[in-house]
């Protein structure tokens, strides 16, 4: 049996309620998710024909990838026009009936900004290229002249996220060369810079053209890179910054100054909250290196939320995950949010295969096994949580994508398959035995943009709806509890003593879940039938790599 420790985490220091505190938003990568047009390639009235599915699996909202005119270089993430919709992707008109659908099903419609740097094909760039050094058009991004007597050499030492320096050198209109741009992405990505007013302010216009259009909020990319050192001086560690592919260039990355930047967006999104009641929502892609750092962009006057990524890292085990989720608790619940809890996205190896440990684990079952315990974990913390798509499908990542087929800017700057992100991506199987498993709406025997395995069909959406014991039940299951049981969504939790490799906590005043983060069986902390588990779960017993959800059995602390 478990006894209660004395310790609350989490208590609310607001006592108004906003939809965004505790919700569940199910990310759409919209290039993979369904094809209407039978291109192969997913589009926004695909999103609009599974709004249904998603109602059905229980979510509040939807965050959509970038699907604004773009090149493509890092599909959609390098934007040439923010005010538009890509005609891959489908219209204007079209984005106006998928938000109408949305909400006429009460999802909440999350669109993906990235103010940190936008395509080299945007007209502003291309402004940049055409007229001198020092103009007004150069001063919207980082142009510099080079190091060394020719100028030959970069400006400082940088190098870029995805691999190699993060400056590249142009040829001037007059055919001889010239100064450099800083990308700390792709060089088809060119940062911009904040510090020129009118950056800010045209971004200020673009929120406010999705506002008006009904969009309920913002995901923002790289929410802590706005901002650079304005000396541009070099790296203490370049090649950790390369290496990481998380934010770690002091000189780069949350730059005080940034905090002004969500203040306003805070601003105009309170405008619009004020005239209907209905709270806009902004959320960043925010990676620092302390989760004190973390909490400040989630103070009251800033951004709403920020993704909490110290739990998608955390290894299986549960005193780092117990150590994460109290840190998180204390840090950025304490400001007056609530954390916003993500076990997977697009950039990152699908969970089945992460917690496998090793490639070809999950087919023994020990990855899925643990995948579905850590989605009934988070489902159960205080806060919102985002459900990366085919999560909820028990999708494992794909590993053996030829190289040719690839597309990730990682593998073709760098060389390497370590970082790519192509195998996430893979579209959706919705049904059928072949690919395209239904993804492609439009033309039979449509070729998806990356292949899809054989052995999606195991997987597709129609065998998981069928089966009462997949993982899409499971998700279906636990988002109808999260919403029907008091103890769940907003809220504290008090953790319980537990055996070693158990991970066990009460939330409310009746709500216990526990996780055996171990292999051997354990004994349950309550007798009875859970009300919800993430596998067979016999009287008084809690099987290894499984999770559990009982009520009605909590002692006092």
């Amino acid at each position: 049996m478990l006894t209660t420790r004395p310790v609350v985490l989490g208590q609310s220091l607001r006592t108004a309620t906003s939809w965004w505190r505790d919700a569940v938003i199910y990310q759409v990568y919209v290039r993979s998710f369904l094809d209407s047009t039978g291109d192969g390639i997913g589009d926004l009235a695909g999103v609009r024909a599974g709004l249904p599915y998603l109602r059905k699996l229980g979510v509040d909202g939807i965050w959509l990838s970038p699907f604004y005119p773009s090149p493509q270089h890092d599909h959609g993430y390098d934007v040439s026009d923010y005010c538009a919709v890509d005609p891959v992707y489908g219209d204007l008109a079209e984005f106006d009936l998928l938000r109408a659908d949305a909400h006429r099903l009460g999802l909440k419609l999350l669109l993906d900004i990235v103010p940190n740097h936008c395509s080299s094909a945007h007209p502003w760039f291309r402004e940049a290229l055409a007229t001198a050094p020092g103009s007004a058009a150069r001063a919207r991004f980082h142009f510099a002249d080079g190091r060394g007597p020719d100028g030959a050499e970069p400006p400082n030492n940088w190098r870029a996220m995805f691999g190699g320096p993060a400056w590249s050198r142009i040829t001037e209109s007059d055919g001889t060369p010239g100064q450099w741009y800083l990308h700390l992405f792709t060089p088809q990505q060119p940062d911009l810079n904040w510090r020129d007013p009118g950056v800010g302010d045209s971004f200020e216009r673009v929120l406010r053209f999705w506002l008006n259009r009904g969009a309920d909020g913002f995901r923002i990319d790289v929410a802590a890179g706005l901002f650079k050192h304005p000396l541009l001086p070099d790296s203490p560690d370049p090649e950790a910054d390369e290496r990481a592919r998380d934010s770690v260039n002091p000189l780069a990355w949350n730059q005080p100054e940034v905090h002004q930047v969500w203040r306003r967006w805070r601003s105009v999104c309170e405008q619009y909250t004020a005239r209907d009641g209905n709270e806009r929502l902004l959320v960043g892609e925010v990676s620092v290196p302390t989760m004190r750092e973390h909490a400040e962009y989630v103070r009251p006057d800033e951004l709403h939320q920020a993704f909490f990524f110290d739990l998608l890292s955390a290894p299986w085990d549960a005193d780092a995950f117990r150590k994460t989720i109290t840190e998180a608790m204390r840090d950025i619940a304490g400001t007056g949010s609530t954390v916003t809890w993500v076990l997977n996205n697009h950039d990152q190896v699908r969970t089945v295969t992460r917690y496998a440990g090793e490639p070809g684990v999950e087919a023994s079952g020990l990855g899925a096994a643990r995948a579905r315990a850590a989605a009934l974990l988070m489902l159960a913390l205080p806060g919102a949580a985002y459900v990366y798509q085919g999560e909820e499908l028990g999708l494992p990542e794909v590993l053996d994508l030829p190289d040719e087929v690839l597309t990730d800017p990682i593998f073709h700057r760098t060389g390497s398959r370590a970082r790519i992100r192509d195998g996430c991506r893979v579209p959706l199987p919705w049904s059928g035995h072949a690919s395209p498993f239904g993804f492609s709406q439009g033309a039979a025997g449509a070729r998806p943009w990356l292949p899809q395995p054989d052995w999606f069909g195991e997987h597709a959406t129609d065998r998981a709806l069928a089966d009462t014991r997949s993982f899409w039940h499971l998700y279906r299951e636990g988002l109808q509890l999260r919403r029907s049981l008091p103890q769940l969504g907003e809220g504290s939790l008090r953790w319980l003593e537990a055996p070693p490799q158990v991970l066990a906590m009460v939330r409310g005043d009746g709500l216990i879940c526990a996780v055996n983060f171990g292999t051997e069986p354990v004994p349950a902390p309550v007798t009875g039938t859970p009300l919800l588990s993430s596998g067979p779960c016999p009287d008084g017993v809690l099987p290894g790599a499984t999770a559990a959800w009982w009520t009605g059995a909590c002692p006092p602390p």
